[in-house]
């Protein structure tokens, strides 16, 4: 898809986010310690990575600021390490495959981090995908939790769960090959699984319908408990190493975000999940059923105290990057619809406090 970058730029941005890190008091952070750190400080999502990184070293090409250190923590590794707390030692931005929760909410709180700036940068699809050199599949919800789920309903009929007896794709459905069942995935720390868990997980689990009605923790125990036999490998936060894995292992499949399948689709090819390959336009239009927003987090209070971090945020969120036709699109990343994305760039121009939930 040819692209073309419009690099139109939102100052308006640049003045709210430094008037309010100006009247920012950043707990612990004197003259000295300012001193000790003169760059930004990103961690957080494996699957944001890529992009963070780009912006990044855009960003210390074209501005007078040093080039940000963008680190792949896993969304929940990097949160926590965002919500520690104030002052240099702490992260300034964290990436997020997921939206934050309430329980990371109320630890950045309890810690001094009490002004979060969300910013949602656009949509990526979670892709099932092997080796190009093995037979293409087309799974269904239902297909993939059958596969990966601790336990599932009785083959023999009945309400009933039994930790999984299938093996092989074939046992699930004999129009799918008789290969060994074999996904390398993300840990738990990683937004990519919370992600499939709700959507990809959930999905096939709540079409058996006495299941979607049970209480919610019996639910979402039957729903999002993955087995633990060695189908499902848990393969670290570096999605080279599962590609590499998969070059090593043709039969078996591996589970990241759709733009790092758009940068090596020369080995990788995507399963399609309910008759739809995942694609820029599929997931831009909703049809492709795995899809998640993507966002980044922003330490109100940092800003003033780590030179750039407006800045970054401009360039993030500008035309240029994150627009329609902008530099990461090409990368993979699906961009907001229009309305949403002026909605998203006017509240971090007035930097609306995040709306805190008090409950999950």
């Amino acid at each position: 898809m040819n692209r073309r970058a419009d690099r139109n730029r939102f100052p308006g941005i640049v003045a709210a986010l430094a008037l309010a890190g100006t009247a920012a008091v950043l707990s612990g952070c004197d003259a000295g310690a300012q001193a000790a750190r003169d760059y930004i400080s990103i961690v957080g999502s494996s699957t944001v990575y890529p992009f963070a990184t780009v912006v990044a070293e855009r960003f210390g090409r074209t501005t007078p600021f040093r080039t940000p250190k963008v680190e792949a923590t896993g969304s929940g590794g990097g949160l926590a390490l965002f919500c520690n707390g104030i002052g240099v030692q702490h992260p300034d931005i964290a990436n997020s495959s997921r939206r934050i929760t309430a329980s990371e909410v109320r630890r950045c709180q309890s810690n001094g981090v009490r002004e979060i700036v969300e910013v949602k940068i656009g949509f990526d699809g979670i892709v099932l995908a092997g080796s190009r050199s093995a037979e293409p599949l087309d799974l269904s919800l239902r297909h993939v939790y059958l596969a990966l789920a601790k336990h599932v309903p009785d083959p023999g009929g009945g309400e009933a769960l039994v930790p999984n007896p299938y093996r092989r794709w074939s046992d699930i459905d004999p129009a799918l090959p008789p290969v060994r069942i074999e996904v390398l995935g993300p840990p738990p720390t990683s937004g990519t699984r919370d992600a499939f868990l709700e959507l990809a997980m959930e999905g096939g689990c709540k079409s058996f319908p006495w299941i979607a009605a049970l209480e919610r923790d019996a639910y979402l125990a039957a729903c999002h408990t993955i087995r633990e036999d060695g189908a499902y490998v848990e393969a670290g936060e570096n999605d080279n190493l599962i590609v590499q894995k998969l070059a090593g292992n043709p039969a078996a499949l591996g589970i990241f975000g759709y733009s790092f399948l758009e940068q090596n689709s020369d080995k990788l090819r995507a399963a399609k999940v309910d008759g739809v390959a995942p694609a820029f336009d599929t997931i831009a239009d909703g049809r492709y059923p795995v899809a998640r927003p993507l966002y980044f987090y922003v330490k109100k209070a940092h800003v003033g105290f780590i030179p750039g971090i407006p800045e970054y945020v401009q360039e993030f969120t500008s035309e240029a990057a994150a627009g329609e036709f902008g530099y990461l699109s090409d990368l993979g990343l699906i961009p907001l619809p229009e309305r949403e994305r002026a909605a998203v760039l006017a509240a971090v121009r007035d930097l609306e406090p995040l709306e805190l939930v008090t409950q999950e």
